[in-house]
Order: C-alpha cells, then sequence, then structure tokens
C-alpha cells in the first residue's frame, strides 16, 4: 500500500478499538493517534483538522488513502482497501 492507513482514534472506545483489531487481523498496516491523549493544543488542531472532513466528529475516523471513513464499517473499510 503507497499511502498509510490512518486513524484517529479515542482509547476508551470499543468501536475504535474494532477498527485497529480488524486492521491488525487483516495485516494492514496502520498509525492512530488516540485524539483523547492528547495535550489540550493538539486536541484542537487534530479536531478542526478533522471537522473539515467529519463535520460531526466521530471516532474512529479512518483515512485509507484519498477515502475518509466515519466509524467501524467494516465493509467501506475492505472496499477502500482493495483500491
Amino acid at each position: 500500500m503507497d499511502q498509510p492507513v490512518k486513524l484517529y482514534t479515542l482509547s476508551t472506545c470499543s468501536f475504535c478499538k474494532a477498527a485497529k483489531e480488524f486492521l491488525d487481523d487483516c495485516s494492514i498496516p496502520y498509525e492512530f493517534t488516540d485524539v483523547d491523549l492528547l495535550d489540550p493544543e493538539s486536541r484542537a488542531e487534530i479536531i478542526k483538522k478533522l471537522k473539515e472532513q467529519n463535520p460531526v466528529i466521530t471516532f474512529p475516523t479512518i483515512f485509507i488513502k484519498d477515502k475518509m471513513i466515519s466509524g467501524f464499517k467494516k465493509d467501506e473499510i475492505e472496499e477502500a482497501l482493495k483500491t
């Protein structure tokens, strides 16, 4: 895969954990940021950036290549990984 999969997650979110486990099970490398564990300034910067593509700010927010997936939607993740 040319571009890494990037997840914005919350450390206590069960859907975020499920997304990570799914990618692990598929042996897909990914980067993640637990937004709730960031310092306030970094958290505000990430939230501002996420709002541009995901106005309601749901977690996980997943970026695969040029596709943004809001929430843990296995079918959409699988489809995005194919392209």
